[in-house]
């Protein structure tokens, strides 16, 4: 099993933006108190990832293997159809962000740390998608993450194969995952990435309206094939 750490990932907070985000006026009484914290956050920060070349053997209906390690999404095994390899993923801020300590009835500040610290996995999703395409030299890259988009698309149970198919990985960069399939830390992201020539989100396929975090809209075609019954033999 070749698994692959990055501990090193580089990253800068835009504090303008985050100061946007976080509805703190520049100059306000809180301005410098979020700085502070940007700063802190920028000093402690140790985003890392782990990822593992994976390739399909075997293919079945609605379940796609690889390495061994069977899923069952229709969505997936559309999407890995024209390809032999995927990238299985794990993403995370750090357990240092993590770790961080704020007052219990700080509610304002548990707030701003906590979209810091989205702000970090976010650039360190990035690089670890930036580090793929340069390093296997692929030209157009999409993911999937168990548990989001529909409940159909790629149930969030499956995180244990996924977690299964990188074997001690996650925990070698101090990620857990709990009895209910979440992962700790919080801001963790995992997946499978892989190449394509459609250029998918899992947003397109779900129905969820007014969600913070789609990238792409609802794609009623695509839903419905996705959502269409199985003709088996």
């Amino acid at each position: 099993m070749d698994i692959h750490t990055l501990v090193e990932i580089p990253f800068e907070l835009n504090v303008d933006k985050l100061m946007k985000e976080a509805h703190v006026r520049p100059g306000s009484s809180y301005a410098a108190e979020f700085v502070a914290l940007c700063e802190q956050a920028h000093g402690m920060g140790r985003p890392k990832a782990v990822y593992r070349v994976a390739y399909i053997d075997g293919r079945d209906g609605d379940c796609v293997t690889l390495d061994g390690v069977t899923f069952t999404s229709r969505v997936l095994a559309m999407n890995l159809a024209a390809v032999e390899r995927a990238f299985a993923f794990v993403v995370t801020c750090g357990m240092e962000l993590d770790s961080y300590i704020i007052e219990s009835g700080d509610l304002l500040k548990k707030f701003w740390w906590d979209a810091i610290k989205e702000n970090v996995l976010r650039c360190a999703y990035d690089y670890l998608f930036d580090y793929l395409a340069r390093t296997y030299r692929l030209e157009k890259i999409a993911t999937m993450h168990p548990g989001s988009a529909d409940l159909e698309v790629w149930p969030i149970e499956q995180q244990v194969e996924l977690f299964c198919l990188l074997g001690n990985g996650p925990s070698s960069i101090g990620v857990k995952l709990s009895e209910s399939c979440l992962m700790s830390p919080i801001k963790t992201i995992s997946g499978l990435v892989f190449a394509t020539q459609t250029g998918f989100q899992s947003c397109q396929v779900c129905q969820r309206e007014n969600c913070p975090g789609r990238r792409a809209s609802f794609d009623e075609a695509l839903w419905k094939e996705v959502h269409q019954p199985v003709n088996r033999p």
